[in-house]
């Protein structure tokens, strides 16, 4: 029998919640001055709870707490004692935004103990978050002489009850409390950030799918709250059978046993019932969901089976769409097209496909809280053409929709609700941007020519479809890196041959003969396809990826590579292999194409004119064995992403490490050094399908070691352009030989200092 976590007998609504709201909603429309209420809020709390001790401690601007109001310690501490952030139980449970409930908290490692308070005879003791709108206000606790702990009822009434004391907080009416993020949400503002597609956009905060802020808390009409809450549960159940029962999600699998427990949720009695006792109580149908959601969670939280922690994600996913439903029907609702014509996209993660949903023409800047320059949405962002930050830590808690922004690309910086001054300053900036790439654009014609006569081919890194009309526009010489799983991540349902093949055909044909190496299936580590299960791994970035997967799932390869031969034939087809680590998996790709081509020509099938087959050296396994690897492949590539990351140990994801090395340190450039001499040996290309291939100074670098294909970002073609064309190939050459053999540290500084005294446009 399937468990149900919350048709639970014990699961009712506190008795005294009722009460408690009726009597905040009184003492909150009195006219008394802001404190008078404060005090009376904690007698009454105190009182209805029958505890002891009922105190608010409120958030300074520094993030410590002060105390604001008391009911059983010494009154004369109100405004008077002060806690240092994350200092003590209180200080703790406004750090980690959860209920603390301890039965003896003096011996609790985290207790602070404070004898102006007098709270030494107190033993019991319960503290909860005030929130608002994610942000933490301060902590509202009670305590009693007894050694007892709260029930689950009691956390229950006092969350609500802080939820309902965090709206009378924000409305200004408390003399001092000044409430630290309603005053952060005001003031002009600077985050420091990681760039992740080069750019700058001036514009106005979107939030991408924001969980919704519950503002209006009781309502006087609970039988028009109930009639909006049916309405929404409603449409939540429509909505969840409708996405079951369509198309490929149809059929049985392990996607189904997640939808349907989705389903699950929204028809459990338990929970529909606890919203509608939420709502009989006076709060609105928002304050009523997220009020059951915050009960839940705290019990799905405390339970030791692993289901009931596993099932807390699905609840909320849950909670959070009934929420948006509930916004829809009483604002009218906003879709993704409904855009400002500046629209900057803030989000706390979001996916590529979730990228693609808006409407591009409307989109200028994307501010992502985590992310790297390596994640998806990243590649998306760039070859959209737009100005991306990632790791912008705390952004969602300083940031309100329709504020004004600016993402700064180059330097990092976001610019929240930016002054005049500020405004005018990157206006300026964004105008010179503008007449530098209208020099880009007058080279797109022109090939990629150093000053003594070497041609270098720029290539672009592509993926989705969008990417392709930035190869006509960049003037790049064709397409070094095709990233066929972005195609596979952005589908609801594993692409069939047919659909591959279609969408390979595209490609070609959008390339007007210019040439496409498609690289093969690239998942896992942080790359996964929500319709392919996939074990969690202690290591992902050293796990079951690339290559590795798809000899482990040789149908998955033998699709996507019958699909390419279809798609390129009778043209010449370039195909390459990530993760590589071995000869042995090169032998296996390879005959696994010449096993395809065979069959193609058994059944009168067409098969390219000829199939140029390569690798990407990613793996240091291979730096070891080069002479014995490249004679069997028609070119190399190298993924200088994934190679820096394994060559210095450093997760390029993890942003405490992911900056630390340098690139152009003589160890890194000697390995990259080695790669292209081991190619000419064996007169086998060489090329550079990494990011740096895209810095102008990192390509000036590798064309003094002999790179002579680099590929990047559409919108880097112009700049390296124009750095190669500034630019004497043999002298580089010498003087980086020079300076790797001398080595040392970066050589950042010394080759910026080269291009300076040789007139090299960076």
């Amino acid at each position: 029998m399937a468990k149900r976590p919350l048709d639970d007998p014990r699961h009712a609504e506190p008795a005294a919640l009722r009460p408690i709201l009726r009597r905040l909603r009184e003492t909150m429309a009195e006219t008394d001055d802001g404190q008078s209420r404060l005090d009376k809020i904690v007698r009454h709390i105190a009182g209805l709870m029958v505890a002891e001790v009922c105190s608010i401690y409120l958030k300074r601007q520094d993030g410590s707490l002060e105390l604001f109001a008391t009911e059983g310690l010494n009154r004369s501490a109100v405004h008077a004692m002060f806690m240092r952030r994350g200092e003590g139980l209180v200080g703790r449970c406004a750090e980690l935004a959860i209920p603390i409930n301890e039965p003896e908290a003096q011996k609790h490692p985290a207790f602070s103990y404070r004898p102006e308070t007098g709270e030494e005879v107190y033993h019991s003791f319960l503290a909860v978050p005030i929130q608002r709108s994610g942000n933490v206000l301060g902590v509202l606790t009670v305590q009693n002489r007894t050694r007892r702990e709260y029930s689950d009822d009691d956390v229950e009434a006092l969350q609500t009850t802080a939820m309902v004391l965090a709206e009378h907080l924000v409305s200004g009416e408390v003399a001092g409390s000044g409430t630290a993020a309603a005053l952060e949400r005001m003031q002009s503002h600077v985050v420091k950030a990681q760039p992740i597609s080069e750019g700058l956009a001036l514009g106005h905060v979107v939030l991408h799918e924001p969980r919704v802020a519950v503002t209006d808390l009781t309502s006087d009409d609970p039988d028009a709250e109930k009639f909006r809450l049916d309405t929404a549960l409603a449409e939540l159940k429509a909505t969840l059978d409708e996405l079951i029962d369509q198309g490929e999600l149809a059929r049985a699998g392990e996607h189904r046993d997640v939808l349907e427990a989705y389903r699950m949720f929204a028809n459990d009695r338990g929970w529909q019932r606890r919203l509608g006792e939420a709502v009989e109580s006076g709060l609105t149908a928002e304050a009523a969901v997220e009020q059951v959601q915050n009960g839940s969670r705290t019990r799905m939280l405390r339970q030791g089976d692993p289901f009931w922690r596993e099932r807390l994600r699905d609840l909320d996913d849950l909670s959070d769409r009934l929420l948006r439903m509930l916004a829809a029907h009483k604002d009218g609702g906003a879709t993704r097209t409904e855009l400002p014509p500046d629209a900057v996209l803030v989000a706390r993660t979001m996916g590529a496909a979730d990228l693609l949903d808006y409407d591009r023409s409307r989109l200028r800047g994307l501010v992502i809280e985590d992310g790297s320059g390596q994640s998806h949405v990243a590649i998306v962002a760039r070859a959209l053409g737009l100005a991306a930050v990632g790791q912008a830590r705390g952004i969602m808690e300083r940031v309100e929709r329709g504020n004004a922004i600016i993402v700064d690309a180059e330097s990092g910086e976001i610019y929240l609700r930016p002054t005049p001054e500020v405004i005018s300053a990157f206006s300026d900036k964004a105008r010179f941007r503008a007449r530098r790439q209208s020099k880009y654009d007058s080279l797109r014609g022109a090939p990629a020519m150093t000053r003594d006569g070497e041609r270098v081919a720029l290539m672009i890194n592509a993926g989705l479809q969008v990417d392709l009309a930035h190869l006509k526009d960049s003037g790049a010489d064709g397409i070094g890196l095709f990233r066929t799983e972005l195609q596979f991540m952005i589908a609801s349902s594993f692409p069939r041959l047919e659909r591959q093949t279609q969408a390979y055909r595209a490609v070609m044909a959008e390339a007007e003969g210019r040439p496409v190496v498609f690289r093969t299936l690239d998942i896992g580590s942080d790359k996964t396809l929500s319709y392919m299960p996939h074990e969690a791994e202690e290591n992902p970035a050293l796990g079951w990826r690339g290559i590795r997967l798809a000899m482990d799932r040789p149908m998955l390869l033998r699709t996507q590579l019958r699909a390419l031969i279809r798609a390129a034939a009778p043209q010449e087809l370039r195909i390459m292999i990530p993760m590589v680590s071995e000869l042995s998996e090169i032998l296996t790709v390879k005959s696994l194409i010449d096993r395809e081509c065979e069959l193609a020509l058994r059944r009168g099938t067409a098969i390219p004119e000829k199939i140029h087959f390569g690798i990407m050296v990613e793996v240091p396994s291979l730096l070891f064995d080069l002479d014995g690897v490249i004679p069997h492949v028609d070119f190399v590539s190298v993924g200088t992403n994934d190679l820096m990351q394994y060559f210095y140990a450093a997760d390029r994801s993890n942003s405490h490490v992911s900056g630390r090395f340098d690139p152009l340190s003589p160890p890194f450039l000697r390995v990259l050094r080695s790669v292209v001499e081991a190619a000419a040996r064996h007169d086998v290309p060489a090329t550079i399908c990494g990011e740096i291939g895209g810095r102008p100074l990192e390509a000036m670098a590798l064309i003094g070691l002999g790179y002579r294909s680099l590929s990047m970002a559409p919108a880097n073609v112009g700049p390296v352009k124009a750095m190669v064309m500034s630019l004497d190939a043999s002298r580089i050459a010498s003087h980086i030989t020079t300076l790797i053999d001398k080595g040392g540290g970066s050589l950042r500084d010394e080759l910026l200092r080269y291009a300076e005294n040789e007139g090299v446009e960076l």
